[in-house]
C-alpha cells in the first residue's frame, strides 16, 4: 500500500520535523496511513522509538510491513484518536499528525488536539501538517477544489483554518510555531512548557 502524496511530500516533511523532534524518546504518529512517513522518520532517526497508530486494519498491517526490520517502530496499533479518553499523560514526546484535520470535523479537531497535548510530556511537540483556509479562504485553485469536493462528501468537514488552528493551540498552553510547506501547505508545531530547570 502505497499514498502517491505520501511520496511527494515526503523530503519536505522530513527537513521540518527532523531538526525540532526531540533529542531522545518516543512519538506518536496519528492516522499513520500506508506507514511510508513513519519509516522514513525511524530511518533518519534511529534515536527515537516510534508509534504509528491507525483505525483501519488493513492500512495497519501496511505500516507493519513496511516498517520490518526498523527495530524502531512498535508494532501500529487501533486508536481513533477523535475520541476522548484514548491519552496516557505525558506518555510520549512528539505527536505528528499528517493530512489529517481536513478529514475531521471541528469538534473531532477540538478532541484529537486535546488529547494529543495531554499525551504530550514536558518540552513536547505536537506537529501538524496539511492544507489550511488563511482568513477563511483557500490559496489556490487546487485548494478550492479539494475543499469543495471535501464539503460535498460531509459538510462538517474540510480545510481548517489556520488562525483557528493556532488559537486552540494557544489556549492549550502550547508555544505555535507556523511553517511553511510546498504547494502551499503549512508545517505547525506546538511545544508544551519544559519542566523549570531541565
Amino acid at each position: 500500500m502505497t499514498a502517491l502524496s505520501a511520496e511527494r511530500n515526503q523530503r519536505p516533511i522530513l527537513d521540518a520535523l527532523l531538526p525540532r523532534f526531540p533529542r531522545s524518546g518516543h512519538v506518536l504518529e496519528i492516522a499513520s496511513g500506508t506507514g511510508q512517513h513513519v519509516a522514513a522518520m525511524a530511518t533518519h532517526r534511529p534515536d527515537l522509538i516510534f508509534h504509528p497508530s491507525e483505525p483501519d486494519a488493513a492500512r495497519r498491517a501496511s505500516i507493519d510491513a513496511r516498517c520490518r526490520g526498523l527495530s524502531n517502530v512498535l508494532e501500529a496499533v487501533e486508536l481513533d484518536a477523535c475520541r476522548t479518553g484514548w491519552a496516557t499523560p505525558g506518555a510520549v514526546d512528539a505527536v505528528v499528525i499528517v493530512n489529517l484535520l481536513h478529514l475531521i470535523s471541528d469538534g473531532e479537531m477540538s478532541v484529537l488536539l486535546d488529547e494529543a497535548h495531554r499525551a504530550l510530556s514536558p518540552g513536547g511537540t505536537m506537529a501538524i501538517y496539511g492544507p489550511f483556509l488563511r482568513d477563511g479562504r483557500t490559496i489556490s485553485a487546487a485548494d478550492r477544489a479539494f475543499d469543495a469536493h471535501l464539503r460535498a462528501q460531509d459538510e462538517a468537514v474540510g480545510l481548517k483554518d489556520v488562525a483557528v488552528l493556532e488559537t486552540v493551540l494557544r489556549v492549550l498552553g502550547l508555544d505555535v510555531e507556523v511553517v511553511e510547506m510546498p504547494a502551499g501547505n503549512l508545517m505547525i508545531f506546538g511545544r508544551t512548557a519544559a519542566v523549570p530547570g531541565l
